[in-house]
């Protein structure tokens, strides 16, 4: 048996320059960071040929070919699983529309653990590239790398998406003291909405071209942030936060309406310097970086909705568990 645990992520700002569209014609960045809210993957070998899956559905099957949920299906296909296995997938957040990463979360996770389960240790890069390969040739999902970089790799990195499709990775140099410090600032309060974040991802990546200097407005916030972190002037990264929200929700009519902004503004009254909805937009969790003594007040103006507790994660991708024995066949 294997359990490979992989942690979902917030991205701060730069979502949308790591699509194709953008990145082929000039260079992206992203500034993403990891959290203790994780997927989790358990292999473990059966007693007959079949395969069987556990995870918001329940699937037996006697081949590769026949499964249905596809993430799971092409992993086993670049992994060489072919049967006798029994598959179960745990998160700590239910996944669907959460704008937290889950889709290239679980896919990571899913290769992890299915190459350790065949006794193979799989460099961060090859997890992150191969699930990129996944879910944006195989499965023709409309996004973008910088979910799968980050949930391989893990901690506060700044991503950079080149012309010729390589990802450069650079942890941010803070020590764990500073990110503490800064961690205890963010608020993240679960909308009660969740959405298909491809039907906004279809418009947004459509409309790349036509919104390029929305976009490219984009990668001097991330310069912005990414000084203002190592400088731990924490405001400013609130500010900039907003900044960059006010920025994303032209790309696509779906990442904001009236429901979502009453609420922002909400909590901008209350004290927060800025945030954003966290992935594609539409729904799913709301993310407000607050002083930490206006905290009470953006809790009680926005006590209509779950606040999740949280924090940043150091570690990618791991496994946690591997048991092995005599093969059962």
């Amino acid at each position: 048996m294997v359990i490979a645990q992989t942690p979902l992520r917030i991205s701060l700002v730069g979502g949308g320059t790591d699509l194709r569209e953008f990145y082929q014609d000039g260079p992206g960045a992203v500034i993403s960071c990891t959290i203790d809210k994780y997927i989790f993957v358990i292999i473990k070998e059966r007693f007959d040929e079949r395969i069987v899956l556990n995870y918001s559905r329940n699937e037996t099957v006697d081949n590769v070919a026949e499964i249905k949920h596809e993430l799971i299906r092409e992993a086993m296909k670049m992994t060489g699983i072919e049967k006798g296995v029994e598959i179960s997938t745990l998160a700590d957040i239910p996944s669907e529309g959460s704008g937290l990463g889950s889709s290239s979360t679980l896919t990571v996770g899913l290769l992890n653990a299915f190459y350790m389960f065949q006794g193979e240790q799989v460099t961060a890069e090859r997890l992150a590239s191969e699930a990129c390969k996944i879910e944006i040739e195989l499965c023709g999902k409309p996004i973008g790398k910088q979910d799968q970089y980050i949930a391989a790799y893990g901690s506060m990195r700044r991503l950079t998406f080149e012309r010729d499709g390589c990802v450069g990775i650079r942890r941010l140099p803070i020590s764990e003291a500073v990110l503490r410090r800064f961690n205890q600032n963010l608020m993240l309060f679960y909308t009660h909405r969740t959405r298909k974040s491809s039907e906004i991802l279809h418009e947004q990546r459509a409309q790349t071209k036509s919104r390029r200097a929305v976009l490219e407005a984009m990668l001097p916030i991330v310069e912005r942030i990414e000084q203002a972190l190592l400088e731990v002037n924490f405001d400013e990264v609130g500010l900039a936060l907003h900044e960059g929200w006010l920025l994303k929700k032209q790309m696509a009519q779906k990442i904001s309406d009236n429901e979502i902004d009453e609420t922002y503004q909400r909590g901008l009254k209350a004290g927060a310097l800025g945030g954003k909805i966290t992935g594609a937009g539409g729904g799913g969790f709301l993310l407000l970086y607050v002083p930490f003594e206006k905290q009470d007040a953006v809790r009680a103006a926005l006590s209509n909705l779950y606040e999740l507790p949280f924090l940043l994660e150091r570690d990618g991708s791991k496994v946690i568990f591997n048991l092995k024995r005599y093969s059962l066949k």
